[in-house]
């Protein structure tokens, strides 16, 4: 069965930002949406089960959920292995238990943050702020984009301070809406956000 909406739980707001840009463009009116934002991830991470458990009370079956957190510092297979056994404990059939077969949650993960999938569509980033290099994806730094070492915010925070822009600071929130109108689906290499927008695709068709 189709998904006709989306409740999507997020764990700061520059992903809600991003995602609010996005999915409109993404779902093409296919599916509607809700985006929920906790304090932070270990604030969404504690709160998951319970949250699921009232979920579990009332969610129409043509309804799925979207759980999405950065990894930072976490090893991505132990907070995976979290968050799908708060799903199963509340009584879902997750992405990742059932495969392809009609699932109610799917856990996704940022690697290793949002500003990861920035440098994996690097033209979105070069057409809204053209003052920066257009060759870094070509440097072995950034040529892998989930694998940036020293933190991928900094060092998007440093290559856009070079180039003139965010002197007192990258504002995240504002960032994350200026990409994620521009930012083009088919063509980001970020292995983690490929996989957020194949479930979503597997979801509504």
């Amino acid at each position: 069965m189709k998904a006709k909406h989306l409740e999507i739980l997020v764990e700061e707001p520059s992903m809600e930002a991003f995602l609010q840009q996005l999915l409109p463009r993404l779902l093409a009116d296919r599916a509607s949406f809700r985006i929920h934002v906790f304090q932070d991830k270990d604030d969404l991470v504690s709160k998951l089960e319970p949250r699921l458990r009232g979920y579990a009370d009332w969610l129409p079956e043509h309804w799925r959920i979207v759980v999405l957190v950065d990894r930072d510092d976490d090893s991505c297979d132990e907070l995976k292995q979290r968050m799908e056994a708060a799903a199963e404990r509340a009584g879902f059939d997750t992405r990742t238990r059932v495969g392809r077969v009609i699932w109610q949650v799917v856990n996704r993960i940022a690697v290793e943050e949002l500003e990861a999938w920035y440098f994996g569509d690097w033209n979105a980033v070069c057409e809204e702020f053209p003052g920066v290099p257009e060759g870094i994806p070509r440097k072995s730094a950034y040529r892998d984009c989930d694998a940036i070492a020293g933190g991928t915010w900094e060092a998007l925070e440093r290559i856009l301070q070079r180039a003139g822009y965010f002197a007192g600071g990258l504002r995240k929130i504002e960032l994350a809406h200026v990409i994620g109108l521009r930012i083009n689906p088919d063509a980001n290499t970020s292995r983690s956000f490929c996989m957020l927008r194949d479930v979503l695709a597997e979801a509504i068709t």
